[in-house]
């Protein structure tokens, strides 16, 4: 058995933005999660209310995380407040070259923001994260206005135990690899 990585091992990202409705669940669930407190998540695991800056969440896994939890509304065409884990795997080391040309920080969806962490990374001599997840639910209304809607609320609790259960596989997983 080899030493924990030097850094944090895990970063949980809450996505969205809260002036459209559902679109906020991400960023309700992580701040749900740091009211929860430290003693519900393993050591190494870090929480960030990303929002909309998603450049922000480029430059932050810098910071060399093995994993990466994304929690985001997901459209899947199921009811809202239905819950989805996906399993990005690991980064695709070539899609450095799907970046387009110039980075607009306001438009940075999660899946801009890994294409830029490629090229970032590739610059600064970084390593991407071994895994990336995604913990995301099916929206009910993501037009103007603020709150979440009653089934997209009620999943936020569930969802925090979906991203807690993954940030111990990994936390796990990273203190025996």
């Amino acid at each position: 058995m080899t030493a924990a990585p030097a850094g944090p091992a895990v970063l949980v990202a809450g996505v969205g933005n809260v002036f459209r409705r559902d679109d906020g669940f991400g960023v309700e669930t992580v701040q749900h999660l740091a009211r929860r407190g430290p003693a519900g998540l393993p050591p190494g695991v870090d929480l960030m209310d990303v929002g909309i800056r998603g450049l922000h969440l480029a430059y932050r896994l810098l910071d060399g995380y093995r994993t990466l939890v994304l929690v985001d509304a997901v459209h899947r065409d199921g009811p809202p407040g239905t819950l989805y884990t996906i399993d990005v795997g690991r980064p695709a080391d070539g899609a450095a070259d799907a970046c387009p040309g110039p980075v607009d920080s306001h438009a940075m969806d999660p899946a801009a923001v890994l294409r830029l962490m490629h090229g970032l990374h590739a610059s600064a001599g970084g390593t991407l994260p071994d895994h990336v997840y995604v913990v995301g639910c099916e929206p009910g209304d993501v037009g103007d206005g603020l709150g979440l809607t009653p089934p997209v609320a009620e999943a936020v609790d569930r969802a925090a135990d979906l991203v807690t259960g993954l940030a111990r596989r990994a936390s796990h997983t990273a203190t025996r690899s």
